[in-house]
């Protein structure tokens, strides 16, 4: 066994026990503070859950929800209390008056705060825990009416548990005075939970641990979430702890033309942007990489913001790319995202996973539009995008991201720029030539190697991407409205069967 984690109480809560390095160090008092709903409850329940696991005994004292809420709150995740966790329940003077009450105590400012505190001892001493969890501090603190007879009290708490050798957390909802900082100094470490209200979707969750004596950990916020079985935490994204070796040879995508423009194809492990405006075919482009990719006997991931798999499915389908085989195959991992709902933690997460997983080697963010839309409130998404960028070229796979510019034909500008941040760049166009509206493609970056300079004409259709000759005879396109200046290879032929709809 690592003599570092023996020294280490599990949390049980995934993700957590990578952010703590191993989790809490055993014999120490420990803060783990928030606003009521942040999911306090649902850790500490985790945490003695855990110890139970391992066979520890373990004590849950609550001053603020009563047993039959905290096993009901239990039961909602699929928890169970059992025998190694006793649940003490300080009640209020009320409930003296039931002859049966066989506990006692508090919940009144003119009892003695020493006295509450003989109760915990007692209860202590009875069931001798090895983890013990105190909620919350909120009632400790109201009862203490003064910062110093408060400070004396945890003090005391915690000289008590050390000599005990348990491992402490205290619960502190922020209620009563959330300037006090009184515990942050005495404590071992302090776990910061807060919950966010975006003006759209389902409310945020992230926590920051702001404190951990004598012990490295990851610092920073982390997004958790809290589903039916608990607290999931999603450990910030490190891409320098991931760095795995492969060969950079040149990948095709299975298509002369593109070839052409790219000199010779894409190097394994970088990371490609595929940029224009709405209807010129940037998911198309994304996924003949990844047809590409399976012809070679390696496995896709892609992940989608803005459009319905069904029709997704359907409309690639006329193009020859049978996604919905693939997947059923176990060849394609493709995930359709509710962009209310998901946390760039999350989403990182969800990709790094999957690659891991399944061993991806083509991985399709579609698009950065709809994951910027998912999290208008966060003020780090390109930092969030950069270590996943990072990380996915680590591991030898190829990322393509999308984005959908404003506009459909001359200025146009892109919601969120992450040009700097891909190591080739994809532009596509529109243009009217000859009295119909046509596409354009050129390679505006390449980091890795030769790409042609020139601007492509391109068609989608049911054969899939066709690409003509450079056009060398006109000028302006890229703005939509080109002028012919000389005699140039032919255009591509229209017919009508054109597939200006896929």
């Amino acid at each position: 066994m690592n003599t570092a984690l023996a020294t280490k109480a599990r949390t049980g809560v995934s993700g957590l026990d990578t952010i703590l390095a191993g989790g809490l160090s055993i014999g120490h008092v420990f803060l783990l503070e928030g606003n009521p709903g942040a999911g306090k409850t649902t850790i500490a329940l985790q945490f003695l859950i855990e110890g139970a696991r391992l066979g520890e005994q373990g004590l849950y004292i609550t001053l603020s929800e009563t047993e039959s809420e905290l096993r009901a709150g239990a039961a909602s995740h699929g928890m169970v209390i059992n025998e190694n966790i006793e649940v003490f329940e300080l009640v209020p003077p009320e409930s003296l008056l039931d002859a049966d009450q066989q506990q006692s105590l508090l919940y009144s400012s003119d009892l003695e705060l020493g006295e509450s505190t003989r109760e915990i001892f007692a209860a202590f001493e009875r069931v001798r825990p090895s983890r013990v969890v105190l909620d919350s501090l909120s009632e400790i603190r109201l009862l203490a009416q003064s910062s110093l007879r408060y400070r004396r009290q945890i003090l005391a708490l915690k000289h008590y548990f050390a000599r005990q050798g348990a491992t402490v957390l205290l619960l502190d909802d922020l209620t009563s005075d959330t300037l006090d900082k009184t515990v942050h100094s005495v404590v071992h470490g302090v776990i910061h939970l807060d919950e966010l209200a975006p003006s759209y979707g389902s409310e945020r969750r992230r926590l920051r641990v702001t404190k951990y004596r004598g012990q490295g950990f990851r610092g920073g916020y982390h997004d958790f979430t809290i589903q039916t079985g608990g607290v999931v935490v999603f450990p910030r994204l490190v891409a320098a702890e991931h760095r795995t070796s492969y060969v950079r040879d040149q990948l095709s995508s299975g298509v002369a033309g593109m070839d052409l423009l790219l000199g010779g194809g894409l190097e394994r492990g970088s990371s490609t942007l595929i940029l224009g405006p709405a209807g010129t075919g940037k998911s198309t482009f994304s996924f003949q990489f990844v047809m590409a990719a399976i012809a070679r006997g390696e496995k896709a991931a892609v992940f989608i913001f803005d459009e319905e798999l069904g029709l997704l499915f359907t409309r690639l389908k006329q193009l020859g790319m049978d996604l919905e085989a693939l997947r059923n195959e176990g060849l394609l991992h493709i995930e359709q995202l509710d962009a209310a709902e998901l946390s760039p933690g999350e989403f990182a997460h969800r990709v790094c996973a999957s690659v891991d997983s399944s061993g991806a080697k083509t991985v399709v963010i579609d698009s950065i539009n709809g994951y910027q839309a998912s999290m208008p409130d966060e003020n780090s998404l390109i930092l969030h995008m950069h270590e996943l960028l990072q990380y996915l070229n680590r591991q030898g796979a190829n990322t393509f991201l999308t984005v959908a510019q404003h506009g459909l034909v001359g200025d146009m500008n892109a919601p969120v720029d992450v040009t700097y941040l891909a190591d080739t760049v994809i532009l596509l166009r529109y243009f009217e030539a000859a009295g119909k509206v046509r596409r354009a493609v050129s390679v505006i970056k390449k980091r890795t190697g030769f790409h042609e300079d020139t601007i492509r004409e391109y068609r989608i259709d049911a054969s899939g991407l066709r690409f003509g000759d450079p056009l060398v005879g006109f000028q302006g396109v890229l703005r939509g409205v080109p002028e012919f200046v000389a005699a140039s290879a032919p255009l591509l032929p229209t017919d009508n069967k054109d597939g200006g709809n896929f």
